[in-house]
């Protein structure tokens, strides 16, 4: 049995993603507006949970895109978003057989709170969290759901084996939550990852080999947010870059892999000129690579449903040499 350890994100393990500043956070909740919220189903057959990326604004439309890198998977409200560029709802994660649960709850907390709404779009993404938790008993309550959308924060999220992430593992290891920002000119990119795929864990560009997991679910869920004045379909430039970043630390991209990537903006765009995208591009690379690490690193071994084991990857195996 290996060793227990601390976890402990990647740049105090003295990995360096990139050369662009991160925020203060190196989060999410850098970028100023939004905030994180989580709930965490650890016991017995179940390793689930939610995870609430809550943006101010969002009740009066804010800027936003999807980028489907593989659709293998559900992520509920996408169609909208696509057709009129906005999300008008908190973006919620958990458990693939959980979303039509979440999605449901969140508009029941969405509604108490606007007694004249009569649509709404909730955006709820997913990945398969079946190797660690029973996902058919669907465990998540509406009271989960509410509880990780109350208690949202602008403090740095808890990354690994929390929220939706609980249950999740990646590139041969338990994986989970991870989160990262950069600052990008005169403005800040944030992200939030969900990490549930395959492939070989690559660590700046330095390939780590695990025995693999006999794992169901080979997927990613990517939140971006920034307060650039970015336009809906700068956004989906955006989002696209976030999907390919999943490459840069080993990822295979596989034919059951529901990969996607969210990315909104919290202030609506007067102008913002495409050529001013190279930096903004590069951050939300950077951002999600280290995200993604931090998921791993993070996390901790855990054992789930049937006996089934996901290990945490060895801090030693990511330091650089």
């Amino acid at each position: 049995m290996a060793p227990v350890q601390t976890p402990r994100r990647v740049r105090d393990l003295g990995v360096v993603v990139g050369t662009q500043p991160t925020g203060p956070l190196n989060a999410i909740t850098d970028v100023p507006g939004v905030r994180v919220g989580q709930t965490t189903i650890s016991t017995g057959d179940l390793h689930t949970g939610v995870t609430a990326i809550v943006p101010d604004g969002y009740a009066d439309g804010l800027p936003a895109a999807v980028a489907v890198g593989n659709g293998y998977g559900k992520l509920v409200g996408s169609t909208q978003v696509d057709e009129l560029g906005v999300i008008e709802t908190p973006v919620l994660l958990t458990g693939t057989l959980s979303v039509f649960r979440v999605a449901d709850a969140l508009l029941t907390w969405l509604l108490d709170r606007d007694p004249r709404a009569t649509s709404l779009n909730p955006v709820v993404g997913e990945t398969n969290d079946g190797h660690l938790s029973d996902v058919r008993r669907r465990p998540i309550t509406p009271e989960h759901v509410h509880a990780a959308l109350d208690s949202a924060s602008a403090d740095r999220p808890a990354e690994g084996c929390v929220g939706a992430g609980t249950g999740t593992s990646a590139l041969g290891f338990k994986a989970g939550i991870g989160t990262a920002s950069r600052t990008a000119g005169r403005g800040t990119v944030g992200v939030l990852v969900q990490a549930n795929f395959s492939g070989t864990l690559t660590v700046l560009g330095t390939p780590v080999p695990a025995a693999p997991l006999d794992a169901d679910g080979n997927s990613c869920m990517i939140v971006v947010a920034t307060d650039l004045p970015l336009d809906a379909r700068q956004l989906g430039r955006v989002a696209r870059r976030a999907v390919f970043a999943m490459g840069r630390v080993g990822s295979d991209f596989s034919p059951g892999s529901g990969d996607y990537a969210v990315a909104f903006g919290t202030h609506r765009p007067p102008a913002f000129a495409d050529r001013e995208l190279r930096p903004v591009f590069q951050a939300t690379t950077e951002s999600v690579e280290e995200a993604l690490l931090n998921s791993l690193t993070m996390a901790t071994t855990t054992v789930g449903y049937q006996g089934r084991t996901a290990q945490a990857v060895p801090h030693d195996l990511v330091r650089p040499r």
